[in-house]
């Protein structure tokens, strides 16, 4: 594995934007083995799970979190000097997500601005990628915004992903500060196992055409179609249960921290009883093991911060905190971060009611019904 130490950086501030449009387990009665779907939702342990409308994107969530972001930490636009968007869902083959949202979050055109295509460990490399070029000290000030609308990716009729993905887009400011405490990343790829998470077929390898749009049944039961995602859950328990481990490990090792001396493990939201059994490996107090799936879902390469300001809101905007990010999943792909993160400016969730923007090249977006729950979001029970 990779491993890398950063030093004169630090996270000021942390946002979440959720649909505020929530799908339930009982909204799938009828429509699949729903008794199959029950069984399977008892074991990720979600109950509901925010689904973006039809015409809301990834990049609208992280722009209504950037937008409060922005106004939390009192930062100026034309500060900003690197955005990174981070999904497996942007708007446009091309171009760059990211290219949109700097015009549209009104950030200057001295601003660089890229898309990263990662899924589950996203924002571990993410934040490793940003805090390096802010380091440097030739950079100030970053945004990484880091988001998926996954739930229109499943097949409605496949029981093993059908109730999974939550939608959420996430914004997280990062600046240069020379008396910041060291983050310590480790990273590491296994591409053997990118045929157990995929949607198949709709870009370059396989275009979209009548035959890969239609749903069939497969071999693990599942009716779906190639445009849709194709989940080998067996492979992906083995590659975290062989992975994982080590990798809090040698992130622990990295950081030369104990794991008493953690006051946080967030794990990427994969599901509840993977994430238990995780727990039992690493031999983890549950208090130590925040987690966010019984209201959120599986949010994807998002779901650490949305852990993040939906459970640690109150300890992370009024002391520091040494935490340990462990993300794993598609690609295959992990990161482990061990860092000391606050008091931030803000750690909070929002509820996106609706967005309305004009198509294309449109500048404004006006959201309304947008709601904080971050006061109520610590007492919820995970």
């Amino acid at each position: 594995m990779a491993t890398f130490r950063v030093s004169n950086a630090r996270i000021a501030g942390l946002t979440v934007a959720v649909p505020e449009q929530t799908t339930s387990i009982e909204q799938y009665a009828g429509a699949v083995d729903f008794e199959a779907v029950q069984k399977i939702s008892a074991s990720l342990g979600i109950d509901q799970r925010p689904t973006a409308p039809s015409e809301v994107c990834a990049s609208d969530l992280c722009a209504t979190a950037a937008d409060r972001l922005l106004q939390r930490t009192g930062w100026a636009r034309d500060s900003i000097d690197v955005l990174v968007f981070l999904s497996q869902t942007p708007d446009y083959a091309l171009p760059a997500t990211a290219c949109v949202l700097q015009e549209r979050l009104g950030l200057s055109t001295g601003c660089a601005a890229f898309d990263i295509n990662l899924g589950c460990s996203g924002f571990p490399y993410g934040l490793w990628l940003v805090s390096q070029l802010i380091s440097a000290g030739q950079m100030k000030r970053g945004l990484l915004l880091v988001g998926d609308t996954l739930s229109r990716k499943v097949s409605s009729l496949d029981s093993a992903t059908a109730h999974l993905f939550g939608d959420s887009g996430t914004a997280t400011a990062i600046e240069f500060d020379s008396s910041a405490a060291e983050m310590n990343f480790v990273l590491g790829t296994d591409g053997r196992g990118a045929p157990h998470l995929i949607v198949p077929a709709g870009e370059s390898r396989q275009p979209r055409s009548d035959q890969t749009q239609q749903r069939i049944a497969r071999a693990d039961g599942g009716l779906r179609s190639d445009e849709e995602i194709s989940m080998n859950g067996p492979e992906v328990f083995s590659f975290t249960l062989k992975e994982v481990p080590a990798l809090a490990k040698q992130t622990l090792q990295q950081a030369g921290w104990s794991l008493d001396e953690v006051d946080s493990v967030v794990m990427h939201q994969a599901n509840t009883f993977m994430l238990n059994h995780l727990g039992k490996r690493l031999k983890l107090p549950k208090e130590k093991m925040p987690l966010s799936l019984r209201e959120f879902g599986n949010t994807s390469c998002a779901s650490i911060p949305v852990t993040m300001a939906a459970r640690l809101s109150d300890s992370l905007t009024t002391s520091a905190q040494k935490l340990m990010l462990l993300g794993f999943g598609v690609g295959f792909s992990w990161a482990g971060a061990a860092i000391t993160c606050g008091p931030l400016a803000c750690a909070e969730v929002l509820r996106v009611g609706s967005v309305n923007h004009e198509p294309e090249a449109s500048s404004t977006v006006a959201t309304t019904n947008l709601e904080s729950d971050t006061d109520h979001s610590n007492r919820r029970a995970a």
